[in-house]
């Protein structure tokens, strides 16, 4: 493909009231140090609009959600904010000083959108010019950063990329989602006084996460391990720097693709475990059931020895298994993660492979209490126990984020693609497009794989 990018213009948006409030400090928890050092979640939704000019492109919609952006950053300030460490302080803080701003970048591409949000796999490569850059140095961290891009006569797209460290899933969904509203009521109402549903409103209250005393302290104790452990044994030249740890290349191989699985794909698999365990005592929800077959899937499209170490992962919402619950609109990470530790491959190349999966996962997602949320530096301990190449799949994003909801007024989004999967093993997911129970995964490998995989996975849905 022979795609180019041409940026029309970066610019700065300030919340709108950031002349009012005064500054505003909030200390990382240790959910968001889990996340502190990993890759940033990159984003883009991508929007079909036959009628998407250029003249429109820059009179209305770049205005619109310009405007939008900046009255709900109004809300969402710490987004406009950075990430610093103080020397003084134990774990670092996201601050927020009048007028600060977000990075707002919109750019034109000629690239073919409709392959791009179809059904068909292509290069990787094709994505990474429609998501922003994220600033990250040992002294200073953005939060969040925006890019809107122009496919003349076929669409638009709203790239996101966001520090993992701030903010989860859940969190940048509702931020999207409050932007999507306030976006769409200011061209029904032609007016930039708009507010918010309550459930929308963030709460920035950090005293709703409680944990074991001293837990930050081993959480950063853990990462400097992993640090060392990276490097070949070298102490961090800085102990409290907030730079990124390296991402690797993406080869020119890799491709994309994104497996549409109807309500009634998932029932026919659901019951083809029920069949094949010959009991009930499985937990076959929609997430079992999708990312047991993913998992099958990608471990036996890589082939290769059966006895190579293969394991899986996934991150656990902790909102409702703390006691108290936390808020679902709160504001920062409460996300941990569960990981299974590597078992032999042949476990899911077999012809009960889906079957096996299915029972890990069953068994992961039953074993849910409070401890998955305080046991979170074991966790961080325990990557230092997996062997080297072994292919361990993880999952981005979720069913329940509603992100086909995001509606900004020009519809709903024609493709939702989780950009930064491509940085690990992981696959993403997302409720079906079209409402009616079915769920979007999203895979990320080198072509030759990937060839094998499209094969496998449809294949699959005909026993």
């Amino acid at each position: 493909m022979d795609s180019s990018l041409d940026v029309i213009e970066v610019s700065r948006v300030t919340p709108s009231k950031a002349d009012s409030p005064e500054s505003l400090t909030l200390p990382l928890t240790f959910f968001d140090l889990l996340w502190f050092k990993i890759h940033p979640v990159q984003r883009v939704i991508f929007y079909k609009l036959t009628d998407a000019t250029r003249p429109f492109f820059d009179s209305v919609i770049v205005p619109n959600l310009k405007s939008s952006l900046s009255s709900t950053l109004s809300h969402y300030l710490p987004l406009a904010g950075k990430l610093v460490w103080d020397s003084l302080d134990l774990t670092p803080s996201i601050v927020y000083t009048p007028n600060d701003a977000v990075s707002f970048t919109f750019a034109e591409s000629n690239a073919d959108f409709s392959l791009l949000t179809g059904e068909k796999p292509f290069p990787s490569a094709e994505l990474y010019p429609l998501v922003p850059e994220l600033t990250n140095s040992d002294d200073s961290a953005t939060a969040v950063s925006f890019q809107v891009t122009l496919f003349p006569n076929q669409g638009f797209c709203i790239g996101v990329s966001a520090h993992h460290a701030v903010l989860d899933g859940k969190t940048t969904t509702m931020f999207l989602k409050s932007w999507a509203h306030t976006c769409k009521q200011q061209q029904q109402e032609r007016t930039a006084n708009t507010s918010l549903p309550q459930d929308l409103i963030p709460i920035f209250d950090r005293t709703v996460i409680k944990g074991p005393e001293n837990i930050e302290t081993e959480i950063i104790n853990a990462w400097q391990s992993l640090f060392k452990l990276f490097t070949g044994g070298k102490e961090p030249e800085n102990p409290k720097s907030l730079k990124l740890f390296p991402s690797p290349a993406i080869s020119s191989d890799v491709f994309r693709f994104t497996l549409e699985l109807t309500r009634e794909d998932l029932q026919s698999l659901r019951e083809r475990l029920k069949r094949e365990s010959q009991s009930k005592e499985l937990r076959l929800s929609t997430f079992v059931v999708t990312y047991s077959y993913a998992m099958t899937c990608l471990v036996r499209a890589r082939g290769g020895d059966p006895n190579r170490p293969v394991g899986y992962g996934f991150a656990v919402d902790c909102r409702s298994l703390l006691d108290p619950p936390v808020p679902s609109n709160y504001f920062g990470n409460c996300v941990s993660a569960s990981f299974k530790k590597p078992f032999k491959a042949e476990t899911l190349m077999g012809e009960e492979g889906f079957l096996a999966a299915a029972r890990f996962v069953s068994d992961s997602v039953e074993a849910f209490d409070e401890s998955v949320a305080l046991k979170i530096p074991e966790l961080l301990a325990g990557f230092a126990d997996f062997p080297p190449g072994a292919q361990i799949p993880s999952v981005a994003g979720s069913t329940r984020f509603g992100v086909y909801g995001l509606d900004f007024g020009w519809g709903r989004p024609e493709r939702v693609v989780v950009v930064s999967i491509d940085q690990g093993e992981a696959v993403s997911m997302a409720e079906g497009r079209d409402g009616n129970g079915g769920v979007e995964v999203g895979f990320s490998l080198k072509k030759h794989e990937m060839d094998v995989l499209v094969d496998l996975l449809r294949e699959g849905l005909k026993k």
